[in-house]
Formats: C-alpha cells, sequence, structure tokens
C-alpha cells in the first residue's frame, strides 16, 4: 500500500510539472514608459536634428516626415491626440544614449537596426519603417559615376553611424582608399560637402536626396545609383518595458495594416459600418484588440483618422524628394513592408 501511496504521488507531481510547463507564461500588465506618457501628457520622441521627408520643422515651426508620423501615430494610440508629442532632436551621436537613458520615450531617427546595436546598446528595436541603403552623392562637374573613381578621395561622414563601415568595406572590396571628413551635424556636414571640402557624401540614399533638395544648385549634384549597404531604419525603445514596446511596434504597424486594408484618413469614420471582420477588427467594433496593448479598441482608428496610412505619410514626406517607394511598397505590391494579422 505505502508503495502504490508512493506511485500515485509521484505522478501527481509529475503532472503538476506538465502543467506548469504548459502555462502560457504570465503578460506584463503594466508599463512604466505609459504611465510616465500619461502623467507628462506627452510622448517625448527623438528624432533628426533636420532630415527632409522625415523629420524636420517646416516653415511654421512644426514637425513634419516619415519618422514624426510614427511619433504622432504613437501618441494618437497612447494619448489619444497626434499632436501630443516633444519632438527632440539628436545628432547620431547622442540618439542611443539619449534613448537608454530615458530622456526619451522613442527614437524615430532613421537608425539601422544592427546586431551590434540591438545586443549590446540597451536598445529594443521594434519595427523597421522604412528600408533604405548607403550611396553617395557627388558634384555633377566631377563626372563620377562609379564608387572606383573615388579612390583617393576625402569623403564627407557622419560619425556615430554606420556609415563611415559601410564605405570602408566597398572601398576595401575594390582595393581602393579614401579620406573620412567626420562631422557630426547634419546641417554642417552638408555644408562641407557644398562648400567643396570633400569629394562625396556618404550616407543614406534619402537624406542625401534631403539634402540635395535644400541646395541653391540642386541640379549639380548626382546621387550615385550604386548602393554600398543596406539600411534597414527602425523605430527604437529601451530594453525593459515589453508593454511600451508593443504600442510603439503596432502603431506603427497600424499604418501599414490601415493601407492594405484600404483605410485612410478621408474614409476611415465611414468604415465603421464595414461588414468586413478585418475592417472591423481593426477599428475597434469587433473583438478586444487593445486589451492586451493597456489601450482601448479605438486606438488604430485614432490613428488612421489623426496621421493617416503609410501610403498617405509616404505620399506627403518622402514623394517630394524624388523618391520612389521601391522597397517600401507593400508586400503584395512587390515590397517589403508587411504588418502581422491584427486579430
Amino acid at each position: 500500500m505505502q508503495c502504490l501511496r508512493r506511485v500515485k504521488l509521484a505522478c501527481a507531481a509529475a503532472l503538476a510539472l506538465v502543467h506548469l510547463a504548459a502555462a502560457p507564461p504570465a503578460v506584463a500588465q503594466g508599463s512604466a514608459t505609459l504611465d510616465a506618457v500619461k502623467a507628462r501628457g506627452a510622448v517625448r520622441c527623438g528624432v533628426s536634428t533636420g532630415f527632409p521627408g522625415f523629420a524636420a520643422p517646416d516653415s511654421r515651426g512644426e514637425w513634419r516626415g516619415l519618422d514624426v508620423d510614427a511619433c504622432r501615430a504613437v501618441a494618437a494610440a497612447a494619448l489619444g491626440d497626434a499632436a501630443k508629442v516633444q519632438y527632440v532632436p539628436l545628432t547620431a551621436v547622442q540618439r542611443l544614449p539619449a534613448l537608454t537613458s530615458g530622456e526619451v520615450d522613442m527614437l524615430a531617427r532613421n537608425t539601422t537596426w544592427s546586431l551590434g546595436r540591438a545586443t549590446t546598446q540597451g536598445v529594443n528595436f521594434v519595427v523597421i519603417n522604412y528600408y533604405d541603403g548607403t550611396g553617395l552623392m557627388v558634384p555633377r562637374p566631377s563626372n563620377v559615376t562609379r564608387l572606383e573613381q573615388l579612390n583617393g578621395s576625402t569623403i564627407c561622414i557622419q560619425p556615430g553611424t554606420e556609415t563611415g563601415l559601410a564605405v570602408q568595406d566597398a572601398f576595401r572590396r575594390r582595393n581602393a582608399r579614401f579620406t573620412p571628413l567626420m562631422i557630426e551635424q547634419a546641417d554642417q556636414l552638408a555644408a562641407a560637402y557644398f562648400a567643396g571640402r570633400c569629394d562625396a557624401l556618404a550616407s543614406d540614399q534619402t537624406q542625401l536626396a534631403g539634402f540635395r533638395s535644400r541646395a541653391p544648385n540642386a541640379a549639380e549634384h548626382v546621387i550615385l545609383p550604386e548602393l554600398v549597404s543596406k539600411e534597414p531604419l527602425s523605430v527604437a525603445v529601451r530594453y525593459g518595458d515589453d508593454r511600451w514596446a508593443n504600442i510603439v511596434r503596432w502603431s506603427v504597424w497600424a499604418l501599414i495594416e490601415a493601407e492594405e486594408l484600404g483605410l485612410a484618413s478621408g474614409n476611415v469614420v465611414a468604415a465603421r459600418e464595414s461588414q468586413e471582420p478585418a475592417v472591423q477588427r481593426f477599428l475597434g467594433r469587433t473583438g478586444d484588440l487593445g486589451q492586451g496593448l493597456g489601450l482601448d479598441n479605438a486606438w488604430a482608428a485614432r490613428i488612421v483618422e489623426q496621421v493617416g496610412n503609410y501610403a498617405e505619410s509616404f505620399e506627403r514626406n518622402v514623394v517630394p524628394l524624388g523618391i520612389a517607394r521601391g522597397p517600401n511598397r507593400l508586400w503584395r505590391d512587390g515590397g517589403l513592408l508587411i504588418a502581422p494579422p491584427f486579430r
């Protein structure tokens, strides 16, 4: 009898372990960052010091751009108002320390998601909002059309970025050399190039287009067609707050999903009467998708109503630079942009 009893106890213990192993992990219920954002009444968003098309003040001093719209989307979801953002301009050197120290709640500043940054900097990259690549811009009179022709040249590069490494790798593959001229402030970097202090300017191709758009003689500068690296630009938060990371991540994905569903700022209110199940879930008319984020169910609808969808953001901010969507088209259109299902 004692033996049988021991067997039963052992079986019960084994079953308890099985049930424990099978139980889903506990979901974090709170967010210190969200609490701080609500108490402050604004999202502190780290942005570029001036990157046309992505983050730059307009003639009235209002911030505009694709990255700015990521900040606005989070504010619309978390605070109900896309205007409740405090923009913090940061150089490439300043951006990651500002995020990890808590100076900003999120970073939407044309920052490449890389292994080194993701594993050693205390930064949690949450969603790619633009696929870019490193390129070079040269004066048209130089007649440079290929990177090999820049052997022995001086190239303007911004420190704190991965541009220098990308250019260095490209030159090594061609047994060529160059001298870097490192300047931290983006406007000073561009000014040095336009003043002839370097033979070429290296940066993400979109940033080169932005620099050129502000030049008094834009037609006199050529962006070489060759990309020397891949640069997936990602929105980021700091480690340790999974709930906030999910709010930021899904807010940006909402811009992409809205485009796929055909929802835009001009039709999202009328779409509440749609009978399409995916639209009803997205708008919070059915289901309870806000609960896991710690938000109400209309969070995604607010984003589209106040910010628009990804296509609207791209068209008003990036298209004026003369840049086609390319890889930043939706997946169904042959691009790389895709949002997980909102269900």
